[in-house]
């Protein structure tokens, strides 16, 4: 056998033995947040403010004259904007297209500190809620604060095509001057 054939092999050999392989990412996998600090809303707490906000997402938008289906995965963010209060979030409900709930996100309510904030997301493969979906956010504070920021971020990419936008929060609903939190 010819020597260069030898060498050949031992330089493709050197060569694979060198290359670095990547781990893939998982495409569904979702990064652990903190631990969201849980607290107890009994019936000598008294609300200064608090509002109930729905915040409208899209799990896909049609492109090619409604054609096609583009996929969005969808992140709720919570920002308490004050400065020294903290918030209480009691209650973050995702509902679908006809109106009908699919997800609570919170068992128990939760406390944003001071300038803190929080997130919840919705996978691009989920698309149980349709274009017509929303976020319901319910939130409470012991004193008069300045509002949180509440919006969506849809994001979607494919190929070389990406898209992102934000979608802001409406109140719907407000509570103010000390009232008793209702018990269930």
């Amino acid at each position: 056998m010819k020597p260069y054939r030898y060498i050949y092999l031992a330089i493709a050999v050197i060569i694979l033995a060198s290359c670095e392989s990547t781990p893939k990412s998982q495409p569904n996998a979702i990064p652990a947040t903190p631990l969201q600090k849980t607290v107890t809303l009994d019936k000598n707490f008294k609300i200064a403010s608090g509002e109930t906000l729905y915040v409208p997402v899209y799990s896909h938008i049609y492109h090619h004259n409604r054609q096609e289906i583009f996929e969005l995965a969808v992140t709720l963010s919570i920002r308490n904007t004050d400065l020294s209060n903290p918030i209480i979030i009691t209650s973050v409900r995702y509902y679908n297209s006809e109106g009908k709930l699919v997800k609570q996100y919170l068992e128990r309510p939760i406390q944003l500190d001071a300038l803190a904030s929080t997130d919840f997301f919705i996978n691009r493969n989920d698309t149980s809620g349709g274009l017509g979906a929303n976020f319901i956010v319910e939130w409470v504070a012991q004193t008069e604060i300045s509002e949180p920021i509440v919006e969506a971020v849809m994001i979607g990419t494919d190929f070389q095509q990406g898209i992102s936008f934000i979608s802001p929060s409406r109140v719907i609903k407000s509570q103010n001057n000390d009232k008793r939190s209702p018990l269930k």
